[in-house]
């Protein structure tokens, strides 16, 4: 008997031994727990943001992949039509985000997420489940913001009656083509109007063919009038940013001396460059309203797990951002909604040159609001920016402005009819 016995001990000691294996493979399983981000960064601007994912992973255990792409809103969309979401989606567009979160596809943040939701970048948003119960969240957290509202130029060349200024015009971006002649409209319409107008507008509650739109539109038409459209190059085929031969940024070309562009330019600029307010630039505006557009990358999950949620509240921390500091060129350094307020991060140094001038701009605001097409349902947002492409064809044309502006109208009509405007406070005071 002490054969079968001994037999039974060792096949019961291999069985322990394998299910110990079991455990321990399990365990390891869990700490290299592998998590897809999808997001907005290509063609090297992702660098430092995947450096401070392999920082997060040194921490964490897990495995971060990250996926860019410029056409973020087709790629998610396909994504999910296949069941195959990432685990967390970097976007920068509210609007989208809002859509997502009615459909059921971006998570509500827990309890312990929900005070990275910082405003105006992620306002909450009502949602109505299938029984018609509703139930008010916030749905995404801001992990780095631009300012706009804002004009690049070289030095010496800040005056607004300089008759020599040529205004810099790329209006090509592939399928978003158009967006930085939306920023135009409602940097123009914030600026002369107020940001309780804009807000309107943004949200739905605005007509777009007469009033304060209308106004915005004719005021754009006037600022490019004074440049010789003779000599301009094509804007509908020029790229916002590309020149080619490995060249970017528009105020590098020799055809144009005032860029009106986001924070995220400065990057291909040197020390020459520099950002002022749109009212230091077109006549007839107040310097006296300290009133931006902001815009944002926002994170939500898609496939909801401990991991994602604090992959969320790692990137919002102060030790990822400094990473995310660390990791890029001075002139790349992103921003972060606690700028506004002037948060220091220990171990990084204070910013310089342009960077500290956006930053002293964010400070000063006494409002700050989310870009309105950002916010738009997105087919209004499309709506609006092949408008823009159109009109730049004839943009003293006043019949043909008042044909875009009757179409974009129906569609705001529609959107609101259909309820898919559900953002409303797209404006707040800087963060502190």
């Amino acid at each position: 008997m002490r054969a079968p016995y001994s037999h039974f001990r060792a096949v019961l000691a291999g069985a322990l031994l394998a299910g110990a294996a079991l455990v321990s493979a399990g365990c390891a399983a869990e700490e290299e727990q592998t998590l897809v981000v999808l997001g907005p960064w290509t063609d090297g601007e992702e660098d430092p943001f995947e450096a401070t994912l392999r920082e997060l992973s040194k921490q964490t255990g897990r495995h971060y992949v990250y996926e860019g792409t410029r056409s973020l809103r087709e790629t998610l969309v396909a994504q999910l039509r296949a069941d195959a979401p990432p685990d967390v989606a970097i976007l920068n567009a509210p609007g989208d985000l809002a859509e997502y979160a009615l459909d059921g596809d971006a998570q509500p943040l827990p309890p312990d997420v929900q005070s990275k939701a910082i405003g105006p970048w992620a306002p909450p948003i009502t949602v109505t489940d299938s029984d018609g119960n509703t139930d008010k969240n916030a749905y995404w957290v801001p992990v780095r913001v631009d300012l706009k509202s804002i004009v690049w130029s070289k030095a010496g060349e800040e005056a607004a009656g300089d008759d020599e200024a040529v205004w810099c015009l790329g209006m090509a971006s592939g399928p978003t083509s158009g967006w930085p002649g939306t920023d135009w409209i409602e940097d123009l319409l914030l600026q002369r109007h107020g940001y309780e107008v804009y807000e309107k507008w943004a949200t739905g509650k605005q007509p777009w063919d007469k009033g304060p739109v209308k106004e915005a539109w004719q005021d754009w038409a006037t600022v490019l009038a004074t440049d010789d459209a003779d000599t301009r190059p094509d804007p509908l085929t020029k790229h916002f940013e590309n020149l080619g031969a490995k060249t970017y940024g528009l105020l590098n070309g020799k055809d144009c001396t005032r860029e009106h562009q986001g924070s995220f330019i400065r990057r291909h600029y040197g020390p020459d460059v520099k950002p002022a307010p749109t009212s230091d630039f077109v006549e007839g505006l107040s310097a006296d309203r300290k009133m931006f557009e902001v815009s944002g990358d926002m994170a939500a999950v898609f496939k909801p797990s401990p991991a994602a949620w604090d992959l969320l509240l790692k990137l919002a921390s102060p030790r990822a951002q400094a990473d995310w500091i660390a990791a890029a060129d001075p002139q790349e350094r992103p921003f972060f909604p606690s700028d506004a307020a002037g948060t220091a991060r220990r171990g990084v140094s204070a910013p310089t040159g342009s960077s500290a001038a956006v930053l002293g701009l964010f400070s000063g605001a006494d409002q700050i609001c989310l870009d309105a097409s950002d916010a738009m349902p997105p087919t209004l947002r499309g709506a609006f920016q092949r408008a823009v492409l159109e009109f730049l064809q004839k943009p003293q044309d006043t019949a043909e402005l008042d044909g875009l502006l009757g179409q974009l109208e129906k569609e705001r009509q529609l959107q609101r009819n259909a309820k898919a405007f559900v953002l409303d406070d797209l404006c707040e005071e800087p963060p502190g």
